[in-house]
């Protein structure tokens, strides 16, 4: 028996969760031998719920929740759902769009591995979910500033860590400011110099010095 599931199988399954949905998800797509949907975020729970328990689909298992940032658009972040049917060997993903002000129903009550997952978005990309019992940071120091995942997020952060041996602690200061490597993206090659070829070491690179024209 082939687990292999065919691109035209999983289109019709898209179709299929689509009607079942009443329009809670839409956008039906196949791509790489994947399927994708779009949902209604604030019916991402209804959605859930219904692929789990549905005969049809039986999509048992959450397997991760992540996020993209997008920020040129009004709603600038993409949360994803990625689900395994551990009857049918079968994934779909689905994705949902919100902003920084608008808060994700919790996927908790559907799956509880969502809990992590849901701290982690929330920490490194700011996405509230609404319902979630502890809804707080997990990765990221305490006292720590901003969103990291963010595309506007400086590469410095806003804050930087030291221990201050007078105070007998670590203490949080506002960054300083930072000199930065200029590039001149010329390999080893090509950038440094060596001296005349076949002058020797330190005049040339090592090994030069054995090289004759008649080698």
């Amino acid at each position: 028996m082939s687990w292999r599931v065919s691109d035209a199988e999983l289109a019709a399954l898209g179709e299929r969760m689509v009607a079942d949905s009443i329009g809670a998800l839409s956008s039906p797509s196949v791509a790489f031998g994947e399927l994708t949907l779009t949902c209604v975020s604030d019916r991402i729970v209804e959605a859930l719920s219904l692929l789990r328990d549905s005969a049809a689909f039986e999509f048992q298992q959450l397997i991760d929740i992540c996020a993209a940032d997008y920020p040129q658009r009004t709603l600038r972040f993409d949360v994803v759902y990625h689900l395994l049917s551990m009857t049918t060997n079968r994934r779909v993903r689905i994705k949902l769009e919100t902003d920084e002000a608008t808060a994700v129903p919790s996927a908790t009550s559907v799956h509880p591995a969502a809990d992590w997952f849901e701290r982690e978005a929330f920490d490194l990309f700011g996405i509230s979910f609404s319902g979630h019992p502890d809804l707080r940071r997990i990765l990221t120091d305490y006292g720590f500033q901003g969103h990291p995942l963010r595309k506007d997020f400086p590469m410095t952060g806003h804050v930087e860590v030291r221990y201050d041996d007078e105070l007998k602690r670590v203490v949080y200061e506002p960054v300083t400011a930072v000199e930065f490597r200029s590039w001149d993206f010329l390999s080893p090659w090509e950038g440094a110099d060596y001296g005349k070829p076949g002058q020797g070491y330190p005049y040339g690179l090592p090994g030069d010095e054995k090289a004759t024209k008649d080698s």
